[in-house]
């Protein structure tokens, strides 16, 4: 049931209509693909793996973006719905979120969906030098038993960003708190997404984007990781997409938690026509 709910979304997704991609370079849709709250319909798919002494964790993580124009501002609408495999003996924070459970059975690795997360930025449509989006987020416990946090969290959003020249600088905040669910460990966790885009020409660009967290709950808070890598945004008849492949190393991290982390992602922009 809930494989066919987000196809369902997807689908949704894909009939809304997006970018016009006729009319805008290459360079100008990669400089917009880097944007977290262009007013761009599209549907970035990240496939993660993480690798830790004791274990693995791979993820999948679809995260179709929707934007609506409310007058003077655009409302950013993010789906977060992740796919996991996660071996018991990691443990730590992750881009899909912290592990609650996963770790405390031994021997058992877990598969299935991880909790689904809405996020809202509204921005200013018109253009400006410095962008900024203002919202909220809600994580939805309906993960599978020992993924999910089972607890339902909610808290503000920011991002700011300038798109100087070839640059794309910017940084994304967020954190949340649990208020209500069945699970016995409380949520109060910060993610802090600085990123840095330097665009070559012609599709190609260099990125560093870490997913910095901060779990408040637990005595050993944070995970930093550092790393970075190379994108290429490339059309396929008159659909833009863009591809990326990047390598983070934990320079701080809990004991169990993750020492590096390979990703992949491949994000479509979709054509108004």
């Amino acid at each position: 049931m809930k494989i066919t709910q987000v196809g369902f979304l997807l689908g949704c997704v894909l009939a809304a209509g997006g970018v016009s991609a006729q009319e805008a370079s290459e360079a100008e849709l990669a400089k917009q693909s880097q944007n977290p709250v262009a007013a761009v319909i599209s549907i970035p798919l990240e496939f993660w793996s993480h690798r830790a002494d004791a274990g693995y964790a791979n993820a999948l993580i679809a995260k179709p973006v929707v934007p609506t124009k409310l007058g003077r501002f655009n409302l950013i609408n993010r789906f977060i719905v992740p796919y996991a495999s996660i071996d018991a003996g990691v443990d730590g924070d992750l881009p899909i979120g912290p592990l609650p459970a996963a770790a405390d059975v031994p021997g058992i690795d877990v598969n299935g969906l991880a909790d689904f997360t809405y996020q809202a930025f509204f921005s200013p449509a018109a253009a400006s030098k410095v962008i900024w989006g203002a919202g909220a987020a809600i994580t939805a416990p309906l993960g599978v038993e020992g993924i999910s946090s089972e607890r339902w969290s909610a808290g503000p959003s920011f991002v700011v960003l300038t798109m100087p020249g070839k640059w794309v600088l910017g940084a994304l905040a967020q954190n949340v708190w649990d208020f209500a669910g069945s699970g016995d460990k409380s949520i109060n966790r910060l993610t802090f997404q600085p990123f840095i885009n330097y665009n070559f020409g012609q599709g190609w660009y260099a990125f560093t984007n870490p997913i910095i967290t901060a779990n408040w709950e637990d005595d050993e808070k944070w995970t930093v990781p550092l790393g970075g890598g190379l994108g290429k945004l490339h059309r396929f008849g008159t659909t833009p997409v863009d591809f990326k492949l990047g390598y983070f190393r934990n320079v701080e991290k809990p004991e169990r938690a993750p020492g590096w982390s390979l990703f992949f992602a491949i994000k479509f922009l979709i054509p108004t026509g």
